[in-house]
């Protein structure tokens, strides 16, 4: 268990995907927005979380309710049903949650910070992958106002750490392809140190909301493999990719793809799945 310090300044800012703090508020909502376009690879590509992070939100939340902000098509969200929680995601894409209630869980279309609540309250507020698209210190105050005492706020993010020799053959791709952009830059140095600059971020915004215990990282690492074919399917399901012109896009593919070749079909992902959680102080 380690308590976040206060964002450092100049901390580094994760490069790939896109930060939203690196764009402007057309293309960071442009961005936000892009993920629905495919909401069904979305959901069939993108990876899981650990058995062991969800059965940690689930103790540590009070009581079954949760609030699953940004729940895109339901990943999580269906986990943390798995583990006995009753869960209401909101979306502010109605692709995404149209994708989550085919797979059982409810869900309203709305940005977290305009979303009403409607007099309901909740028990736990969380957040996979998608904390970074909404204000910390606004939506660690909504994340407040919703949570009963001692209910409980947790975002957390999967890092990609693939073999050292793929991932300097996947930075090559993106800096002969688009050089000095941001796809480069993602695979030039450890993805957990980019989401912990994030992490650092939503810790702060919880300790300006003034209603939360200090915040805490909580820190998982697991491993999945992946054929050639489900790596590419992932790829375009990452922030910002499909922006890049088609043709790039392809080359990106095949390059991506001729890496893994080269390893000889398959590799094993490291993940660390990176939370960031506190809960809500009586009164």
């Amino acid at each position: 268990m380690t308590t976040l310090p206060p964002e450092r300044e100049g901390a580094p800012a994760p490069a790939w995907p896109p930060s939203p703090s690196t764009l402007s508020t057309h293309l960071h909502r442009q961005v936000a927005e892009g993920f629905g376009a495919d909401a069904g690879r979305y959901d069939r590509a993108r990876p899981t979380y650990p058995a062991d992070l969800i059965g940690r939100v689930a103790a540590a939340s009070p009581g079954p309710d949760v609030l699953d902000v940004g729940c895109g098509t339901g990943i999580s969200s269906r986990l943390l049903a798995a583990a006995g929680c009753r869960v209401l995601g909101v979306d502010p894409d109605l692709r995404m949650a149209g994708q989550a209630r085919a797979g059982g869980t409810e869900a309203e279309v709305s940005r977290f910070e305009d979303w009403d609540p409607a007099g309901r309250s909740f028990d736990a507020v969380t957040a996979a992958q998608a904390w970074h698209w909404v204000e910390p210190a606004a939506g660690a105050a909504k994340a407040a106002a919703v949570l009963r005492p001692g209910g409980l706020l947790a975002v957390f993010w999967n890092a990609f750490e693939p073999p050292a020799q793929l991932r300097e053959a996947f930075a090559e791709v993106f800096r002969l392809l688009v050089p000095g952009t941001p796809g480069a830059g993602f695979w030039a140095r450890p993805a957990l140190d980019a989401y912990r600059a994030m992490g650092a971020k939503a810790a702060d915004g919880m300790r300006q909301a003034g209603a939360f215990s200090d915040p805490e990282e909580w820190l998982s690492h697991w491993e999945r493999p992946y054929t050639r074919d489900e790596w590419l399917d992932l790829v375009p399901t990452t922030g910002g990719f499909t922006r890049l012109p088609e043709d790039v896009q392809a080359r990106a593919l095949d390059g991506l793809g001729a890496a893994v070749d080269a390893a000889g079909g398959s590799f094993v992902m490291g993940y660390s799945t990176l939370a960031v959680a506190a809960s809500r102080l009586a009164g």
